[in-house]
Parts: C-alpha cells; structure tokens; sequence
C-alpha cells in the first residue's frame, strides 16, 4: 500500500497512456477488442482515483500524494504532482467521464482504433494539468489535450468539423502563446518552475526585465494568463469557439470537452491567477465579474434561440461557467478588500461548480447523442412528443434537465446557490442582473423538453425509433447517481473543498 501511495498520482496519470500503447498492438480490424482494452484502460484510473479520494485527509495542509522527481534541472522544472481539496474534485471527475465516454464510443464504426488512443491520451493530459506542481509541466500537459480534442472533432464529428476543429485549436493556441511566455518569465525569473515556490517569491518579487519594473511585469504577465484561461473556460466575449466545437464534435468528445476541458481555464484561475497575482486579480475582479455576468445573461438568451439541440446544450455551458468566473471574481476581490466569509463561500461554489457542470453537462450531451444516433437529426423542429415512444429516454432527458436547471434537490442548484449567495453583499447589481440569466435558464431548459419529449407527437417517428439501450443507460447512470447524491448531501465533497478553499486565503 506505501509503494501504492507514493505512486498513486502517475498510475492515475500514465494507465491511459499505457492503454494507448497496447492499442497500438491490437490489429485494426479487432474492433471488439479495441473497444474493450480502452474501457479497461480508463477504468484503472477511475478506481485509483476512488482510492486516492478514500485516502485523501482534508484537514492536513498542502498537497498530498506528492511525487517529486529530477526532470528538467537546468531551467529548474521538475516533475512535481500532488493534489489538494481543489484539484482532487476535478481528478476524480476526469476519471469517471473518460470511462463513460469510451463506453457510449463504442458505437463508433470508423477509425476506432485511432479514435480510442486519441481520447485515452485526452485523458492523461487533463489529469496532467490538475496534479501538476510545476509550471512548464502545467503548461505541458494544458496542451497535450489540445491535440486529441482537435483530431477527435476533426475526424469523428459532423458537416462542419474542419471549421469548428480549426477555430477550436487557433482560439486556444492563441491563448496559450501568452501563457508560455508568462510561465518563461516566471520560472527563469525566480530560477525554478514550482508553484509553490512561485505562490511564495513571485507577488514579493522586486526586480527588472528590459526596464521594466516588477510592477509592469506582473501585470503584463497577469493578463496574459487571465486571456489563457478566460478562452479556455470560456468567459464572454472570449467564447465562440465552444458553440461550434460542441456542435461539431462526437459524442464523448461534447462529453469531455464540456465536463473537462473547460475546467483546465476555471483550474488555472484558481491554482495561478488568485495565488500568483492577488493584487493584480482584486483590481481585476470587477472586470472579471462583469463578464461573468454578460456570459451568463448572453448565454443563456443564446440557448433560448437555438434549434439545433446540441447548440442549445452547448451555450448552455457558456452560461453555467460563468457562475464559476462569478465566484472566482468574488475570491479575487475579497481576499483583497476583506469579506473572506462571502469570498469563501463563493469559491466553494465556484468549484463545486465545475464537478456539477461536469455531470450534467457530460449527461445532457450523452442524451443528445442519444436521440441524434436514432433520428440522424439535431433540429428541434424535427421531434415532439417523443416520450411515448422513448420513455425510458424522456424520463432520464427530464431528470438531466431538471439538475442542469438548477431544481432544489439536485447538485445544479447547491453549488450556483453558494455563488449568488457569496457574491451578492459583495457585486450585488451584478449577481442581481445574473438572475436573468437563471430565469432564462428555466425558459430554455423547458423549451428543449417541449419539443423533443412533449407537445405534439412527430408521426414520422412512429416504429422508426427505438428507446435508450441498456449501455448507453449505463454510460448515464453514474452522472445520474451523482447528480442525486450532490443534491440531497452535498457536504462529503463541499467538506474537502471547502478546507483548501479556507487555507487558499
């Protein structure tokens, strides 16, 4: 069990990679095969990743599980992991999506074997970027799922895939060139790339660079990594690439992309940009907060007006984020200007948040490919009424829908109330003017089960269509428990958050 422990963060890192070696030595043509091996692959990380929960001591200090090893020692980047009430919700959540991914995948009929070692190696590189210690590691591994999630839309997705897999990566290497070049700074600066060490010596650093003073550094630098993680999450007006990735993308890849990937932009906030800039981040906040507040009203009235299903499901994610920015905004300022408990609260919030979108949005897009799978159409015009012919189907599409809407009783509402609550005293015009956007919230969410499950019946669909199978049930029914679960008692996760949360002050 030691040797386990000391371990644990790379097993949890490195089996899908070793998953994807040994599908390099599975023929092609064994497609059972292929499928089976993956499933089993991101099925290890997920039950290391119960153990690493299980093991986990929220009332200890710090990281745990800490891996520290030579790697890069003439620029001073190691290979350092480790894990805290942050990171860990948004490990476990990685482990738990990539399997239920791999599993509704295996109704991919073209190129499975690459399909299957792309989205393996998607896997490891979000698990890289939330246990990563070391900046140059982060920035490695923020950008080893940008190459599978480009491939996987450009190859698997539908009519305008090259558009949408082409905007997708020149949004985030664009992004990304910033943030580069501000980790450089960062690490040749202070001689080595540990955040721990860059959480300590870069806010008190006093020095120059080309005449610059440490002042104009940070700052330049700030927002570099604010623009990085701002199109990442994405946060208005930094966000239309998502609609169209979304849209364009299979499946699992909508699943991960929603439920993981945009965490990466919430996670950077959160582990760089409040403990690396505390200033710089409380005189930001209230621009931060302001577009919080326009992505979750635009949003939202962008749902409202979609007809392709998938679209509405995807800005739907621009306007669940936001509440995350909200929170981290309120962070940045309070911890600034004083309000810790509203700031607290907020940011317990705020990354509950990020674990809750990643159910329900993996959930509602899995049901989305559900019904296009079956009918080849996205259109809401083209269904209606469909819960007789689909009520297993329509039972858990109102279920998904009610916890993404935010129904007392399920995890949508616990955590964006702990946003609003803890962002009121502090932007209080602002949290009132986000309420719109959870009105339109409650009016697209209803407009979707309207015409797909309820209203007049399609006559078209009569014995052309066939209700959820039992794997796809199965690929649901986890996001569906948990949604529950969180809820109704929500403290086994808020207890771990919330005690890195209070020490992050």
């Amino acid at each position: 069990m030691d040797l386990l422990n000391s371990h644990l963060l790379s097993l949890i890192l490195l089996t899908p990679v070793a998953g994807a070696l040994v599908l390099l030595l599975i023929p092609r043509d064994q497609v059972g095969a292929l499928r089976w091996t993956a499933f089993i692959a991101s099925l290890v990380p997920l039950a290391l990743s119960v153990v690493l929960w299980l093991n986990f001591q929220p009332d200890i200090a710090g990281y745990q599980f800490r891996e520290d090893f030579l790697w890069f020692p003439l620029v001073g980047s190691d290979y350092r992991l480790g894990v805290d009430g942050v990171s860990l919700p948004m490990v476990l959540l990685t482990a738990l999506l990539a399997p239920l991914g791999v599993l509704f995948s295996f109704g991919v009929q073209d190129k499975v074997k690459a399909y299957m070692i792309l989205f393996l190696l998607l896997e490891t590189g979000s698990f890289g970027v939330f246990m990563a210690l070391d900046l140059l590691l982060f920035f490695l591994f923020y950008e080893i799922g940008l190459i599978p999630m480009y491939f996987l839309i450009n190859i698997w997705g539908s009519a305008n895939k090259q558009y949408a897999s082409f905007k997708f990566m020149l949004y985030t290497m664009a992004g990304s060139l910033g943030l580069l070049l501000a980790t450089q700074v960062i690490g040749l600066t202070l001689g080595s790339f540990s955040i721990e060490n860059a959480v300590t010596a870069w806010p008190a650093w006093s020095g120059t660079i080309a005449g610059l003073s440490a002042t104009t550094v940070r700052a330049i630098a700030f927002w570099a990594f604010v623009i990085a993680f701002a199109i990442k999450v994405p946060i208005w007006p930094f966000h239309t690439w998502l609609p169209d990735a979304h849209t364009e993308a299979p499946t699992a890849g909508s699943m991960m992309l929603a439920g993981v990937l945009l965490k990466l932009g919430a996670y950077g906030f959160l582990r760089l940009v409040l403990p690396l800039y505390p200033v710089e981040a409380a005189a930001g906040a209230p621009v931060l907060a302001t577009l919080a507040t326009i992505a979750i009203v635009a949003a939202a009235f962008a749902s409202f007006g979609q007809s392709d299903f998938k679209r509405l499901v995807a800005y739907s994610s621009v306007n669940h984020m936001g509440f995350v920015a909200l929170g981290v905004a309120v962070a940045a300022w309070t911890a600034q200007h004083g309000g810790a408990q509203e700031g607290i609260l907020a940011l317990n919030g705020a990354v509950l948040q990020m674990f809750n979108h990643g159910l329900s949005a993996a959930g509602m897009f899995l049901l989305v490919g559900v019904i296009y799978d079956r009918t080849h159409t996205r259109n809401l015009d083209d269904f209606g009424g469909l819960m007789p012919l689909m009520p297993v189907y329509g039972g858990l599409l109102l279920f998904t829908s009610m916890a993404s809407l935010g129904l007392p009783g399920l995890n949508g509402f616990v955590s964006e109330f702990m946003v609003v609550r803890g962002a009121f005293p502090v932007f209080s015009v602002l949290t009132a003017i986000s309420m719109i956007g959870l009105l339109m919230t409650g009016a697209y969410i209803l407009y979707g089960i309207y015409k797909t499950i309820y209203g007049p019946l399609n006559t078209k669909w009569v014995g052309h269509t066939s209700d959820i199978s039992a794997r796809e049930v199965i690929a649901w029914a986890p996001l569906g428990i948990l949604m529950l679960v969180l809820g109704l008692a929500p403290n086994w996760m808020v207890s771990v958050i919330n005690a890195a949360v209070a020490r992050l002050f």
